[in-house]
């Protein structure tokens, strides 16, 4: 890449799943043992670096034509984990996305209708194809959604630079936070996780009217099952690092907020509830607030 690649790019936080290699099918399986062993991998600035450059020309490529074959990777217990980045796929659908958070004059000037239909075509043949496909990434731009927070626990939080992580700080290979990089992430074996979400959701439904909440929380878990049980399961704030300050980063305990609540909830206690909540949405208001100001 050009100068632009010494460019920090934020805004973007992600909840990922690493699978164990023996989950992936041949030939696919034999890529990432090879890719694994690379000198150098790329992290997830270069990946959304990559993404924004396709916004430049004219017109503007919304959906790379072709599927990444890059991933994250990490060894959990010995075992090889991988994320494979499937940028194409996640392109098509934030594309679907977009109608909802973009005024039409906007969205029409930033992607023209025939470069939207030509994209909405093209996924309908690509899923006739790959009817059972899944991203292995999902990203939320200016916040971390708090039903992403219900997954772990305060004690699987890791704040710091990343070379101090094992594996992730070597010469030449970065994480997906980036190299050398500030890192606040959380990660917890997929069993966890869906345990989480199970207790999560009994104990929103015995608590509070359905909603978006409960919502949220039930399409996470469903986007779960789909997974290997041995897998990895990550937040990792990405590009928010950049944006918030490191004092708030080191007071973020956004995970241990939320279990406090849910735990408040369960035992009746309304009012610690509603402190914890208070807490966590006055900290993710003033982020998503910095998405409006010049």
């Amino acid at each position: 890449m050009g100068s632009a690649s010494s460019v920090t790019v934020p805004y973007a936080a992600y909840l990922r799943v690493y699978e164990p290699l023996g989950a992936f099918p041949e030939p696919e399986r034999t890529h990432w043992e090879r890719y694994a062993r690379r000198e150098a991998l790329p992290c997830a600035q270069d990946e959304l670096r990559r993404s924004l450059a396709d916004l430049l020309p004219t017109p503007p490529v919304p959906v790379p034509v072709h599927e990444s074959g890059d991933a994250f990777v990490t060894v959990q217990d010995g075992v090889l984990c991988v994320c494979p980045w499937r940028t194409r796929l996640r392109g098509w659908l934030a594309l679907g996305e977009l109608s909802e958070t973009l005024p039409a004059p906007v969205l029409d000037a930033a992607l023209p209708p025939v470069v939207r239909r030509q994209a909405e075509a093209d996924y309908e043949r690509w899923q006739e194809r790959n009817p059972d496909a899944r991203p292995w990434i999902r990203t939320a731009t200016w916040q971390v959604p708090l039903r992403w927070f219900v997954l772990f626990s305060d004690e699987e939080r890791e704040y710091g630079k990343t070379g101090e992580y094992a594996g992730e700080g070597e010469p030449g290979r970065g994480g997906p936070a980036g190299r050398d990089g500030l890192v606040l992430r959380y990660r917890t074996p997929m069993v966890q996780a869906r345990r989480r979400v199970a207790r999560g959701l009994r104990t929103l439904k015995d608590a509070i009217d359905e909603g978006p909440l409960i919502d949220g929380l039930v399409d996470v878990g469903r986007w779960l099952e789909e997974f290997h049980p041995r897998s990895l399961v990550e937040l990792d704030y990405g590009g928010l690092v950049h944006m918030v300050p490191e004092a708030q980063l080191a007071e973020d305990h956004s995970a241990g907020d939320t279990a406090e609540g849910l735990a408040a909830l369960r035992a009746g206690d309304g009012v610690r509830a509603g402190r914890a909540y208070e807490r966590l949405t006055e900290r993710w208001s003033a982020v998503r607030n910095r998405q409006y100001a010049n």
